[in-house]
């Protein structure tokens, strides 16, 4: 791109790391739109709910966007239980959506895929394991991003559609709202400072992916795009969840005993180690933002928002 100027549509662009990559896109000079389920005032947003054709041809049609984001997603394993109809709906038909307009408006995409895909494999989570080894994905979220990932290999095959692939592991920071499906840094943040109890699982390990480090990435992405690519954004140091929980309520100043501890949760996998070699190699992926730093950038988000009724 040179630095040019660049017409680039964020698909889920309201959402936590879609309203972030947008702040960091449009802070480097890019004509950036953004495509979501729900209004804003932001002059370049569209309401688009990707599961309907209609919508996503009318904002595709309408503009000649050299890039697509798509992050739009239900994401969450027991968001993908409660409301299977709308991640089926978003996820695949949604992703299909917006592959029949690559197709036909050869944008290149960068798809958010993620770590789900890996589903039960115990080891090094590699990109190229699921070639060597048959993996079983451990619910519905996880299914859906393996089945988003095929069909953009399929249209890549058939159309010779041009898209990256990244598999997202555990993002967290700013701009993430907490639901009782959201990740367990905000929960565990919003729980502790309104002295809520919560629960933390025992013997479960996690990188951590400060939102502003993952978003760098995504935006080099245009630069440095490498057609049928896939990447892993995950870190290389892998923490107890109950040692995350330990630093939010240190850096709180408050006391566990709201906190309840629990042995192993069913269903998801225990350790997540990935293999980010490749994502440091082509894209220069790097994690700045040390976690003691990038909890208290998140709790001081959380502090300037207007208090719950």
């Amino acid at each position: 791109m040179g630095g040019d100027l660049t017409r680039i549509l964020v698909t889920g662009g309201l959402g936590f790391i879609g309203t972030n990559l947008v702040r960091e896109l449009r802070d480097r000079g890019h004509d950036v739109w953004v495509a979501d389920v729900r209004h804003s005032d932001d002059p370049k947003s569209v309401r688009t709910d990707v599961s309907v054709f209609r919508q996503v041809e009318r904002i595709l049609e309408g503009h000649d966007f050299e890039y697509v984001y798509h992050a739009a997603a239900e994401y969450g394993r027991w968001n993908g239980e409660d409301y299977y109809e709308n991640l089926w709906d978003t996820n695949a038909v949604g992703t299909k959506n917006i592959l029949r307009m690559q197709e036909k408006k050869r944008f290149r995409m960068i798809f958010f895929g993620s770590a789900e895909v890996y589903g039960d494999y115990e080891g090094v989570m590699s990109e190229d394991v699921m070639d060597d080894v048959e993996i079983k994905q451990m619910n519905d979220y996880a299914m859906s991003k393996w089945v988003n990932e095929m069909q953009i290999l399929n249209s890549a095959a058939m159309f010779g559609t041009e898209t990256v692939r990244v598999r997202l592991f555990n993002v967290y920071g700013p701009e993430e709202h907490v639901t009782p499906y959201r990740g367990f840094v905000p929960n565990f943040i919003y729980n502790a400072m309104n002295d809520r109890p919560y629960t933390v699982y025992l013997g479960h390990k996690r990188t951590l992916e400060y939102v502003g480090d993952i978003c760098r990435t995504l935006a080099d992405i245009p630069e440095r795009f490498k057609i049928g690519a896939v990447y892993n954004l995950g870190g290389d140091v892998q923490y107890e969840i109950k040692a995350v929980s330990d630093l939010i309520l240190k850096q709180l100043g408050k006391d566990d005993s709201k906190v309840t501890y629990k042995e192993s949760e069913h269903f998801t996998t225990k350790v997540k180690t990935p293999d980010a070699t490749r994502a440091k190699k082509d894209l220069g992926f790097k994690l700045k933002v040390p976690v003691e730093e990038g909890i208290a950038k998140t709790i001081e988000w959380f502090r300037r928002l207007p208090p719950q009724q």
